[in-house]
């Protein structure tokens, strides 16, 4: 199974829309527009689009201060997540893993939102963040990097998801998808085609038998 974090996981809503809001303003662009407009893209791409900023080295700097904003707006576990979680967790193991968190934010603000949102990761967990990546979502990069750490076919993953664009990026890597509209609506996830749409991780259960993660799904 390979996770998104942000909206998926954990809520970042309030933080992400400070930061957004105070980036429009030094930079000046509409800051709610931003928010919505970027939603499930690698930060980097979308400072450098709304920000107009070109230096890769301002990039950087100013995702920091980005990430800052939001984690001081605070962050935390989404409903069904850590029960869900803790059934993953059951049978995983450094040989096989089962799991990873495949993320469009920075290697720096990811373990800090899931320590905030007590989201335990198992010592071998290998995350995979906008660092890892030459493209980020819609492309198909983040998931094809999330199943290779896995060492599984993406063709056998499920990437779980709650923007389009990120469900674009499951697809785009062959994966199965599950979308979660815990911040779209139904019918905007819908766009992106996805398997199956649930409203949060309540609705899915997992067991683990004979080394691989079994899901029940319940779409009603």
């Amino acid at each position: 199974i390979l996770f998104d974090m942000d909206g998926t996981l954990v809520d970042s809503t309030p933080g992400l829309t400070s930061a957004w809001r105070r980036f429009g303003k030094d930079y000046g662009f509409d800051g709610d527009a931003a928010l919505e407009a970027t939603h499930g893209v690698r930060l980097w791409d979308s400072l450098s689009r709304w920000c107009g900023i070109t230096d890769e080295d301002k990039i950087k700097e100013e995702a920091i201060r980005f990430e800052e904003e939001v984690i001081n707006g605070g962050v935390n576990a989404l409903p069904g997540v850590h029960d869900l979680l803790n059934k993953v967790r059951e049978g995983a193991s450094a040989d096989v893993p089962g799991w990873t968190i495949v993320t469009s934010a920075t290697n720096i603000y990811t373990p800090r939102a899931l320590a905030q949102s007590k989201i335990d990761l198992p010592a071998f967990a290998k995350l995979v963040t906008a660092n890892d990546v030459a493209r980020g979502k819609p492309n198909p990069d983040p998931y094809l990097t999330g199943a290779k750490v896995l060492n599984v076919d993406p063709k056998k993953c499920l990437v779980v998801e709650d923007a389009v664009n990120g469900l674009l990026s499951g697809k785009a890597a062959g994966a199965y998808t599950l979308a979660v509209t815990t911040s779209s609506t139904r019918e905007a996830v819908a766009t992106a085609e996805p398997n199956w749409i649930v409203p949060d991780l309540t609705h899915v259960s997992a067991q683990w038998v004979d080394g691989k993660i079994e899901l029940m799904i319940r779409t009603q």
